[in-house]
């Protein structure tokens, strides 16, 4: 079997630290999303906890966990959902 280059393992090294950058950003915006959620459906402190999602979703946005189109995206129907269950109140 071949020896592996020094430039193949530093990029072994790259990825695997990249690939868990992204992941626990990944899921923390995750995380954050599902508590804004379970906040609007009961109404408790919904303006910090929508809050605390978009500023999750816009990390991992700028780390490039995911899209920018999709973090706006998510943001902008938690706002809504935001709204619409305090007009429904």
């Amino acid at each position: 079997m071949a020896k592996k280059k020094r430039s193949a393992l530093k990029r072994i090294r790259q990825t695997v630290r990249r690939t868990e950058t992204k992941t626990l950003g990944r899921s923390a915006a995750r995380t954050a999303v599902r508590s804004a959620r379970a906040a609007i459906v009961a109404g408790d402190d919904v303006a910090r906890a929508v809050s605390a999602a978009a500023s999750a979703l816009g990390k991992a946005a700028k780390r490039g966990a995911i899209h920018r189109n999709s973090a706006a995206r998510r943001r902008g129907r938690l706002a809504k959902a935001a709204v619409k269950a305090a007009n429904a109140t």
